[in-house]
């Protein structure tokens, strides 16, 4: 009996996986490539073959004649942005922003579109703002308030995909940003604004124009319940950056972090300050993430952490008290709970320290996250003094790595943390052992070097400094 064959022709379906484009000849259930359930769908026929052209316009170039400055950052005048960016927009990149509603996005590229206006070789550059959302009128007025009014800059409420592909054309812009990517539509796309094959389209569509006419485009892109961009994965494997803009919407405090950037580095943060006036860049924001009170408090420890090459100083609090509960609680803001779990846990095991039946409340000042694991062990001394109700000594920081085993481990960037804490005053720094004897130690700083939990905890409350 013959094996059955299975067709392959130009009229055969084809599957395809709604978050990261993954195609099969037949519906499977899961995806075969990002393992999302449920996300295969018939997209219709396809062509196995595809005949090359007669000629081709743009042919291959030795790689030595190929003109390296076409890829060349430029500013926008924003300088916090431009450090997340590498130094500013490169022609014909697509960079997706991406961020909660009313965070400040739009007001963010607004202000960028407008310094950008103003910032052209000979005294301005043309930069057109498509808004989706917004009429015109209600981004001038935005425009107005924030004082990003620039000639050479020009508005477009569209939300139709051939007529803002139209406007480009018409206005030749250097750069376009479109707010948001899922606002616009195509008539040649069925569905409505926003779904998988519209975002699809739409990004498409506006990265072809940006890598043939050399144009940048800021794309603004609505995240979902879990903090995730909007709209399939395969938007952002299409840009050439993702930007991910966060802050707690009743803090001022705005970071801006690059999670995939083609032109620059990816571990860089701006920040930003939400005022009356737009959002307006922070080149020492250590400040803001201190309470800025005079007397010592049980429960609180200073730590510097590293976004980039950029130290940030910043103020744990802990508060610990018996609870009623059977299960205590255990309940953080700007720190990972797992992490904060895992050190409450090497207290009690290691330090011997009083937590099993108390509630443990722990937060960051300033709507600041700390994820680096170089905090473990202010948030170590944070929950000691709250335990134990006495307070570090004045102008004290701390920084390491809190094992299971009870050690701390020393950390990258220890000198330049020293040095952030020695400009900013600080006097006492609690670290890993190695420190001293890596480096020199900025002037008016003293070091205390601990080796496990258990020592850090003691000495740090009871102890002097050694020199």
């Amino acid at each position: 009996m013959a094996t059955p064959t299975r067709r392959t022709s130009r009229g055969s379906s084809a599957f395809r996986c709604s978050e990261c484009g993954w195609q099969a000849v037949k519906w499977v259930g899961r995806c075969g490539e990002c393992q999302a359930w449920g996300s295969v769908a018939e997209v219709g026929a396809v062509s196995v073959r595809t005949a090359p052209v007669a000629s081709v316009q743009r042919p291959a170039l030795p790689i030595g004649e190929v003109d390296a400055s076409r890829a060349v950052a430029r500013p926008t005048g924003v300088a916090e942005f431009d450090r997340v960016l590498g130094g500013g927009l490169v022609p014909g990149a697509v960079v997706l922003v991406a961020g909660e509603p009313g965070i400040g996005k739009s007001t963010l590229l607004l202000d960028v579109a407008a310094r950008a206006a103003r910032s052209g070789e000979h005294g301005e550059r043309r930069v057109l703002y498509v808004s989706g959302e917004e009429s015109a009128a209600q981004v001038r007025a935005r425009a107005e308030r924030i004082e990003a009014m620039a000639r050479s800059l020009f508005l477009a409420s569209e939300t139709d995909l051939a007529t803002v592909l139209g406007q480009v054309e018409q206005v030749q812009p250097e750069l376009l940003v479109v707010d948001s990517v899922q606002t616009v539509s195509s008539a040649e796309v069925e569905g409505a604004a926003g779904n998988v094959s519209q975002v699809r389209e739409v990004a498409a569509a506006l990265i072809q124009v940006a890598k043939a006419r050399g144009i940048a485009v800021l794309l603004v892109g609505h995240v979902t319940k879990d903090g995730s961009i909007a709209g399939p994965r395969v938007l952002e494997h299409l840009v050439d950056v993702v930007v991910q803009f966060e802050g707690d919407r009743h803090s001022r405090l705005r970071l801006v972090r690059a999670v995939k950037n083609r032109y620059g580095p990816t571990d860089e943060v701006g920040c930003f300050d939400l005022s009356d006036v737009g959002v307006v860049g922070l080149a020492d924001p250590s400040g803001l993430f201190l309470s800025g009170r005079t007397a010592e408090v049980a429960g609180t420890c200073v730590t510097v952490t590293l976004e980039g090459r950029r130290p940030l100083v910043t103020e744990v609090q802990a508060l610990v008290t018996s609870s009623s509960l059977a299960t205590p609680r255990r309940a953080t803001s700007g720190l990972d709970t797992a992490r904060v779990n895992m050190i409450l846990a090497v207290l009690d095991k290691r330090a011997q320290a009083p937590i099993g039946g108390s509630d443990a409340y722990l937060s960051t000042v300033g709507g600041v996250r700390l994820t680096e694991p170089a905090a473990d062990l202010a948030v170590t001394l944070a929950l000691a003094g709250a335990i134990t109700d006495l307070p570090l000594p004045p102008g004290t920081v701390a920084f390491g790595e809190v094992g299971l085993a009870g050690e701390v481990r020393p950390v990258t960037g220890a000198h330049r943390r020293l040095a952030e804490a020695a400009r900013l005053g600080f006097t006492r720094a609690v670290v890993p052992q190695g420190v001293l004897g890596a480096g020199p130690v900025p002037d008016g700083l003293r070091l205390l070097e601990v080796a496990t939990v258990g020592e850090a905890v003691g000495r740090a409350l009871h102890e002097g400094v050694t020199r």
